[in-house]
């Protein structure tokens, strides 16, 4: 006794939806590769700075860091540079654009006097867009 279920008739038709799933797919491994790169990008050199409690300024996509160390050496993003290679350097890595805002980091333990000394090596390389980088202090209002 065989009997046929199906009655001949194609009822499931087309479908009209976008499947997301890859879309969610390629969403999450970019957002892997973000998550991993974004750490890879900020400047690394250790410093201690003072902390401020003015309100922060918005940062350009690719700040020009100089930083100024406790041993009063200094560096240009992640690199160690000496006083006498500084100008070219600087040079370097903004392209020759003199109008770059070089953002100063110094070490709360550097003394005002080597802090002006890098100020005046700016000045005389010709950069005068100048920038002081402190660390924000959220306990005071």
């Amino acid at each position: 006794m065989a009997g046929r279920l199906d009655s001949g008739v194609d009822d499931l038709g087309e479908m009209h939806e976008i499947n997301v799933t890859p879309f969610i797919d390629v969403m999450l491994v970019l957002l892997i590769i973000f998550m991993v790169a974004a750490p890879l990008a900020t400047v690394d050199v250790k410093v201690d700075l003072p902390s401020s409690t003015a309100q922060p300024a918005p940062k350009p996509d690719k700040p020009l860091f100089l930083t100024l160390k406790a041993d009063k050496s200094l560096a240009v993003g992640n690199d160690a540079v000496s006083r006498d290679d500084l100008a070219s350097t600087l040079d370097a890595a903004a392209q020759g654009d003199k109008e770059t805002r070089v953002f100063l980091r110094a070490d709360k333990t550097v003394d005002y006097g080597a802090l002006m000394e890098v100020m005046d090596a700016l000045r005389a390389a010709g950069y005068l867009k100048v920038a002081l980088v402190g660390q924000e202090d959220s306990s005071q209002p």
